[in-house]
């Protein structure tokens, strides 16, 4: 009898402590010099980098149209997103599908990154805030950031990075004079 009284005390004492918080997941990757992480839970498939059909007037960060198993999926340079060079595709380049579906009119965009390493299992307490610098730094898109020996890795919030209005803001200072350059075409002034 006493054996039982034990379990059932420990089965008490279980269940009156706090749920662990469930770990985060967030797959690691590179775009430029950066090392980055996106919340596993937003992402679809990992693809081999593959050409992609552009568009005229196509403005940075798109990189272009995929075909995806017969739909049109749009492409973007996360490193440009950043603030950072155009990548270069290069061997271990590759596409990330995101599903994104409370954030653009098509529920699927792609993302061209350098690398993909791994998937990281984060708990909250593991993840620093991001600083506070003002109009700085994007910190809107910054979920928050990882220390590591080698640096940070830099966690993204890919619906707020990726929102159509943070696409527009990014697309317009290229916009701005091509619209220019029309408005003065209508005015018969070439």
């Amino acid at each position: 009898m006493g054996a039982q009284q034990h379990w059932r005390k420990v089965k008490q004492a279980a269940a009156a402590l706090p749920p662990l918080p469930p770990l985060l997941q967030y797959l690691r990757l590179r775009a430029g010099p950066q090392r980055l992480g996106i919340p596993i839970e937003v992402v679809r498939e990992l693809l081999e980098y593959q050409p992609l059909t552009t568009l005229p007037n196509m403005p940075p960060p798109l990189c272009g149209m995929l075909n995806l198993r017969g739909s049109a999926v749009p492409v973007v340079d996360l490193a440009q997103c950043l603030g950072l060079p155009a990548a270069v595709p290069q061997r271990r380049s590759c596409i990330i599908i995101l599903h994104l579906a409370d954030c653009l009119p098509s529920p699927e965009i792609g993302i061209l990154v350098d690398e993909v390493y791994a998937v990281l299992e984060l708990a909250h307490s593991e993840i620093e805030a991001p600083p506070q610098l003002g109009g700085l730094l994007p910190e809107h898109c910054i979920a928050g950031l990882l220390r590591e020996p080698q640096g940070f890795t830099v966690l993204l919030d890919a619906r707020r990075l990726l929102s159509p209005d943070e696409l527009a803001r990014l697309a317009l200072p290229l916009a701005a004079p091509v619209q220019a350059d029309l408005l003065l075409q209508e005015d018969g002034h070439d």
